[in-house]
């Protein structure tokens, strides 16, 4: 007996991309962060059709409950060129996202909702075969990734080092400390605050940065009244405000 329905509508809305148009030319893998509702799946439906159009890549989307693709076997017009891959059952995410490197010589794969320890290590098997991944996340903050045990290898991982009586003295700190473990499987982190405010990271620097207790530098993207796509480079970041 049903007791309730939730009705989803998405949405393919142009002009998002123009915000990180400038980040897919590095190449290079990026993880959207952000409350539920912030618009991170409608900029993976218009990443994936620019990526798949514009720049003339193979782009398959793994599409675990068919919300940037809609459902049916067609997708929607709205990822352009783009493959879509449904899976069958959510704990089977990071199987098809495998299948799809392994399978489908994608030059780009584009994950929506990485929640699992299981999705974390197959996206880093991902770009470790040199795959760029367009992915998003759960948690509003780098910090909450960092904290998160579950998630915290997609911005390398922390682990405790113990540093020896001469190097705790240089460092000014204590003998037991937080260092990054491995490289980032995402080299660019994106918390998007509100639809048009987004902070950019260079993950790597900016996660080394906050566990050292130092406040990274980062870029703040936002859109103006005229709609415009304003960069302020170098913004000082403390995870709560700018």
């Amino acid at each position: 007996m049903v007791v309730g329905l939730t009705c989803r509508v998405g949405r393919a809305v142009n002009g998002h991309v123009d915000m990180v148009r400038d980040l897919l030319n590095y190449k290079e893998s990026i993880l959207f962060l952000g409350r539920p509702g912030v618009g991170k799946t409608t900029v993976m439906r218009e990443i994936a059709r620019v990526l798949a159009d514009e720049f003339q890549k193979r782009v398959v989307i793994v599409d675990t409950s068919n919300e940037i693709g809609g459902d049916g076997d067609i997708p929607h017009a709205a990822i352009g060129g783009a493959r879509r891959m449904q899976v069958p059952e959510p704990s089977m995410q990071h199987r098809v996202m495998i299948e799809a490197v392994e399978n489908h010589m994608p030059e780009v794969v584009i994950v929506d909702e990485i929640g699992t320890e299981a999705e974390a290590q197959a996206c880093r098997s991902i770009a470790e075969r040199g795959v760029m991944l367009i992915g998003t996340a759960h948690g509003e903050r780098l910090a909450n990734i960092i904290k998160n045990p579950v998630l915290s290898d997609l911005v390398g991982g922390v682990e405790t080092v113990t540093l020896g009586d001469e190097e705790a003295r240089a460092r000014r700190t204590q003998k037991s400390i937080l260092e990054r473990k491995a490289p980032p499987t995402f080299p660019f982190l994106i918390e998007m605050r509100e639809r048009h405010y987004w902070v950019t990271h260079r993950t790597e620097r900016s996660v080394d940065m906050l566990l050292h207790g130092k406040k990274p530098l980062v870029e703040v993207r936002k859109r103006d009244n005229e709609f415009e796509v304003i960069i302020e480079r170098w913004a000082t970041y403390d995870g709560d405000g700018l």
